[in-house]
């Protein structure tokens, strides 16, 4: 079994510092919490892409359905929507920026654009998104009930614990499982709200609801998931521990050496 998530007798709180864990114990009294909260924060903007991730995925969206307000063109609203997702996606590629959430923005956006062009109903352009968000809901909020929460699992190696929280470090499973939880029942609770309105509304209407919903239903989740993992103990970093083993192993085997 590796040290990714094999039980230990030491306590979390117990296990040697590090040399950042020893500067900031330096820095005074509340000075690890402050650097678990910004070592959170981090690792939530690098995970969801932050402000700039979120809003680049609101563009495309907002484009389709001002351009369909305006003349009712099913074809130049897709296309308009296709085109500025692409154009983002190269801006990251020519900065040299961090792409996967553009790349991920551009197919689901293509996705929208190819059903809703296959339907000929321009709000068959937000159907992809709404069940994949409904699905992803469900999946936030099934994962915390089984134990395994899926907000552990996309975070542990951003944190470079993996799954350690779950057999060794029992207060960060339980802000995971809170935290899943938290995004599961806001996801559930958004598209409860558009579902009603894919079926009644018109597509301006339930375009503007859904930009609407786009950004503060992100922001209250990540927000959630900040305080319940600042809070919690701080992550085992099993890369650290794993490297440790391998340079005592080889002392151990140079000192057999000589």
């Amino acid at each position: 079994m590796t040290s990714v998530d094999k039980p230990t007798d030491q306590a979390v709180g117990d296990r040697p510092q590090d040399a950042n864990d020893a500067h900031a114990g330096d820095a005074g009294h509340g000075a690890p919490d402050a650097d678990a909260r910004a070592l959170t924060q981090a690792a939530l903007f690098d995970a969801f892409g932050g402000i700039r991730g979120t809003v680049e995925t609101m563009v495309p969206g907002l484009l389709f359905v001002l351009i369909y307000t305006i003349n009712k063109d099913l074809h130049l609203s897709a296309i308009a929507a296709l085109a500025v997702a692409v154009v983002l996606v190269v801006v990251r590629l020519v900065r040299r920026d961090t792409v996967k959430h553009a790349f991920s923005g551009v197919f689901g956006v293509a996705f929208g654009v190819a059903f809703a062009m296959f339907t000929g109903n321009a709000k068959d352009f937000y159907l992809p998104g709404m069940i994949y968000g409904t699905g992803l809901g469900a999946a936030f909020f099934l994962s915390a009930l089984v134990g395994y929460p899926l907000l552990g699992l996309l975070l542990g190696p951003v944190f470079r614990e993996n799954l350690s929280w779950r057999t060794r470090n029992p207060g960060r499973k339980k802000a995971y499982t809170k935290a899943s939880l938290a995004w599961g029942l806001i996801f559930l609770a958004k598209y409860a709200i558009l579902f009603p309105l894919y079926w009644w509304a018109d597509t301006e209407q339930l375009g503007w609801v859904l930009i609407a919903l786009k950004l503060p239903p992100m922001v209250l989740a990540v927000y959630f998931t900040w305080v319940f993992l600042a809070k919690a103990p701080p992550p085992i970093d099993v890369f650290a521990e794993m490297e440790a083993e391998e340079k005592a192993e080889a002392e151990r085997k140079a000192a057999a050496k000589n």
